[in-house]
């Protein structure tokens, strides 16, 4: 029923999941702010994992500069600058978890059963370029200038706003 080839890449894609799903589980658990970006940057380097393995080197670069860096230091910046007060809980009720497990039960085998049943084509190989990272730098900087200039405009002027309104509110 089940052909695994047991590899490194096998190993290696279960241990970048179990880092996504445990960084995510912990997002929507913890009850500090601060704690919660660092299990989403949890995630985000998992995800970086994941591009490794598809042999996508350069999203997966992006992925580790841009959000498992920049979104987190962002976020916590943000966290830090306003007046974040700690927010009581709810009362847990065990009704509405018991139902949220069996829901979450009931998706997992849908889902399990769905994957198992069907057939998927025969995987062609892919026929990737040598260097990825350079085709999509020489298609950025000669197909995609313009957008990517009015891209680099539009940051800046949101960037010089957000530093406007992070002063005014320090007034």
């Amino acid at each position: 029923m089940f052909n695994i080839d047991f590899n490194g890449e096998f190993a290696a894609f279960f241990i970048f999941s179990a880092i996504m799903i445990i960084g995510a589980v912990l997002m929507v658990s913890l009850q500090k702010v601060v704690h919660m970006v660092i299990s989403m940057a949890g995630v985000f380097l998992g995800l970086a994992g994941m591009f490794v393995l598809l042999d996508a080197e350069f999203v997966a670069f992006v992925q580790v500069l841009i959000y498992a860096g920049a979104v987190s230091i962002l976020m916590i910046f943000g966290i830090m600058m306003t007046n974040h007060q700690a927010v009581k809980a709810d009362p847990v009720k065990p009704l509405h978890e018991t139902l949220a497990a069996i829901a979450a039960l009931c998706l997992f085998g849908i889902l399990f059963y769905a994957i198992r049943t069907t057939t998927f084509p025969d995987m062609q190989p892919l026929q990737g370029v040598e260097d990825n990272t350079f085709s999509i730098g020489e298609l950025l900087y000669t197909g995609y200038v313009v957008p990517f200039e009015l891209l680099s405009v539009l940051l800046t002027v949101a960037f010089i706003g957000a530093i406007a309104l992070a002063k005014k509110g320090a007034d």
